[in-house]
């Protein structure tokens, strides 16, 4: 099996009830990248601050960031239930001065690839009248928007994006944790794609 050697510096975007998941995440990078991670919560109600802090402290060296998509991942669960994942994945897709653009890659945890890689969904393209199959379901209720709107890139119809359309990656958790180093520089390497010109940061 091919194994990319590199080490890139990884920060883990995860919500508290996925800690288990950030550990095992964490051992495995003590072998195949470098924790950048946040461990701690940053002391502050200001949305700016904390996007800043995350920014400056986490962001600014890191190159890849792992999103754990668990059963607390969603958009819809609230901008203050969400608001660390939410600054996270914003400040890990912002490009600009003291903090170049990491690549962002989702990892799906085992409860909840079956309510996003089940088989039997689809998406009927009403524009080209043709089915998008298989649809893996990211809307807001599952991840955050910063996600699913650079995964399912709005510049391009879905049912014609394939993957070098895409700018973020999405693996299951039982691959990630075999071929983790491969699915990092996967992600790492959206840096500089085309798709990289075409990444949206919502607003809040």
């Amino acid at each position: 099996m091919y194994r990319v050697m590199t080490k890139h510096k990884c920060f883990i975007s995860f919500k508290k009830e996925d800690e288990y998941y950030k550990e095992k995440v964490q051992k495995i990078l003590q072998y195949t990248a470098i924790d950048k991670s946040l461990d701690e919560s940053i002391d502050s109600n200001n949305p700016d601050y904390i996007m800043e802090q995350i920014r400056k402290e986490y962001l600014s060296d890191s190159t890849v960031t792992i999103f754990l998509i668990g059963k607390y991942s969603a958009e819809n669960l609230g901008l203050k239930e969400q608001q660390y994942i939410k600054r996270e994945l914003q400040a890990s897709l912002y490009n600009g001065k003291g903090n170049t653009r990491s690549g962002v890659l989702g990892v799906v945890l085992p409860e909840m690839e079956l309510n996003i890689f089940n088989a039997v969904n689809y998406l009927t393209c009403t524009e080209h009248d043709r089915n998008v199959q298989p649809y893996y379901l990211l809307h807001s209720g599952i991840v955050i928007n910063e996600f699913s709107k650079n995964y399912y890139m709005q510049n391009k119809c879905i049912c014609k994006q394939s993957e070098y359309d895409r700018y973020c990656i999405l693996v299951k958790w039982n691959d990630f944790i075999i071929m983790s180093d491969w699915y990092i520089e996967k992600a790492f390497q959206k840096r500089e794609s085309e798709a990289a010109k075409n990444v949206v940061i919502f607003p809040n």
